[in-house]
């Protein structure tokens, strides 16, 4: 069984026991000690693994944090442990912290026997980060972290090789945490670059900015959307009739009051071109054929007004966005429905 599979069982295992574990110490010993014993550590070995050694920060004598892993003598790890019920804030972290000042250790773990967050020095020498390198969720267990848990055992445990690694580790979690934010709230300055003069010429007061960050947010879901609609259709062929796709479900079936928005843009259009309708959990859209970056138009059906948006091109000097009451308002813009697709047709 390679180290994988016993991380995946152990993961198994804490959802088992968990519920029954009420206190700090029986964290320790029914999660925290084995998952150490897992990474290779004899955690019976007081010259290996020292379970509550001191570390006495300034005047304050006999501080000490829960476990600490020697290597020669010396901390190289300091582990402070807390309930499998706590969550892990900022306050066990500063209590971390201090601890590490006081002692040669190059790492830290805070813990609550699930979550496992790994520390270092690396913005200031012998004052550890405030910001974890490292994250590990026992009960989310992903390939990528498991396979930077395998430097953690005892075995291949290499400090150098880890802290060259930790650097890149700690923006990276940084960064996506930064991109998951502006994800799901835009900065009014990612909105400025987003709206740049080939998406809006005009003066990007505040209410211009909010208008757009309610349709930057949609966006960055439809370029999801689409990027997996686009990869899939790419893997599978025409000839893997092997594959059982997806049961359609109600999330995927356009509503009546898309069709009829979608058939009247498709009868203005008056091709024989293949024209495909596609759902998602928020609109209906046109594409040509299964190419999702051949796609038209998109209809949202709201209760108030419904919008209609125009695929965007780089030479399209016109709105693409249009509020509509009634579906025969299209007709309104009847030239630039048909100029865009004039476009989509040579993608």
């Amino acid at each position: 069984m390679d180290f994988i599979e016993k991380l995946t069982n152990f993961s198994n295992r804490i959802e088992r026991i968990k519920g029954s574990i009420l206190t700090e110490e029986a964290t320790k010993t029914s999660i925290i000690l084995p998952f150490f014993q897992l990474l290779g550590y004899d955690v019976f070995n007081p010259y290996e693994f020292v379970p509550e050694y001191t570390a006495d920060v300034g005047i304050k004598k006999g501080e000490k944090v829960d476990y600490a892993i020697l290597i020669n003598n010396e901390p190289l790890i300091l582990i402070e442990t807390k309930s499998v019920n706590t969550e892990l804030s900022a306050k066990h972290t500063n209590q971390l912290v201090r601890y590490f000042s006081v002692t040669k250790a190059k790492l830290g773990i805070l813990t609550n026997g699930i979550i496992y967050q790994f520390y270092s020095d690396l913005e200031e020498h012998n004052k550890m980060d405030t910001i974890p390198f490292l994250e590990i969720n026992l009960s989310k267990i992903k390939k990528e972290t498991a396979e930077e848990l395998k430097r953690f055992q005892k075995d291949a445990f290499d400090i150098k090789g880890i802290l060259s690694n930790a650097a890149d580790l700690k923006y990276m979690t940084m960064i996506k945490n930064e991109i998951a934010e502006q994800f799901k709230n835009p900065s009014d300055q990612l909105v400025k670059v987003l709206i740049n003069k080939n998406v809006y010429s005009g003066t990007k007061t505040q209410a211009v900015i909010d208008k757009f960050k309610l349709i930057i947010q949609k966006a960055f879901d439809e370029y999801i959307n689409d990027t997996l609609t686009e990869r899939l259709s790419s893997v599978i062929s025409p000839d893997t009739t092997s594959i059982s796709l997806p049961k359609e479900t109600s999330e995927n079936i356009l509503t009546s009051e898309e069709k009829d928005a979608l058939d009247f843009v498709k009868e203005m259009l008056n091709t024989s071109l293949d024209i495909k309708y596609k759902k998602t959990s928020r609109y209906g859209y046109m594409q040509l054929g299964e190419s999702s970056t051949k796609w038209i138009c998109r209809v949202y059906i709201r209760k108030d007004q419904h919008l209609f948006t125009l695929h965007k091109f780089e030479d399209t000097n016109y709105e693409c966005e249009y509020y509509f009451d009634e579906i025969e308002q299209l007709e309104l813009i009847h030239d630039v429905i048909k100029d865009t697709f004039e476009k989509c047709c040579k993608l």
